[in-house]
């Protein structure tokens, strides 16, 4: 087999091990959570790790598939019952670009340091999947987040950051910066010894 041959064979296996965690991480994340209060989703760690491995369209490739499966949690019914068109474009949107922008920062930045680029690339991912998401419900869902807000006596800006971001996202952020270039470099060691 030739040197490119096996390189496209490691990155596909690779890929499709990737793809499984992201589906497994996907629908069983909303069921950790913290304090009872904010659901913690591990799965960016390995649309983070497609990227830099497989590149930028791998890491779309997981984004998107962690967002197909989050139409068979439970959580999908809430916002499904909001705006179906709205969910469907937020969650696919949301997760594809996070994957893609994730995999583009780690190709600008590979030449310069590795593990500078795992670690931007460990922060831009959630930082757009929140981003998109915070979009997605100022376009979709605003009539139901002023109600909801009303409700809880605060402001939409309060409600959106308090209620649906939260500490979910500082949670997602911390686990991606820690474990995406520990799991990266240990990847990395494993393939050199071999």
């Amino acid at each position: 087999m030739t040197n490119a041959k096996r390189q496209q064979t490691e990155k596909l296996a690779i890929l499709a091990l990737l793809t499984a965690i992201v589906a497994i991480l996907a629908y069983f994340g909303g069921f950790v959570k913290i304090g009872g209060l904010a659901s913690v989703s591990l799965t960016l760690i390995p649309v983070v790790l497609g990227a830099a491995l497989c590149g930028p369209l791998s890491g779309a490739w997981l984004g998107g598939v962690a967002g197909v499966v989050f139409f068979i949690t439970a959580d999908a019914a809430f916002w499904l019952g909001l705006s179906i068109p709205g969910t469907i474009i937020t969650v696919m949107v949301k997760g594809i670009l996070s994957g893609l922008a994730a995999g583009v920062c780690y190709k600008l930045l590979e030449g310069y340091n590795r593990y500078v680029a795992v670690i931007v690339s460990a922060v831009v991912c959630p930082v757009v999947n929140t981003g998109i998401f915070l979009l997605g419900c100022l376009v979709f869902f605003m009539d139901a987040v002023n109600g909801f807000a009303q409700a809880a006596g605060v402001s939409v800006g309060a409600y959106l950051i308090l209620f649906f971001v939260g500490l979910n996202f500082v949670f997602e952020l911390l686990f991606n910066i820690v474990l995406s270039p520990v799991i990266l470099r240990i990847l990395n060691i494993k393939k050199k010894t071999d």
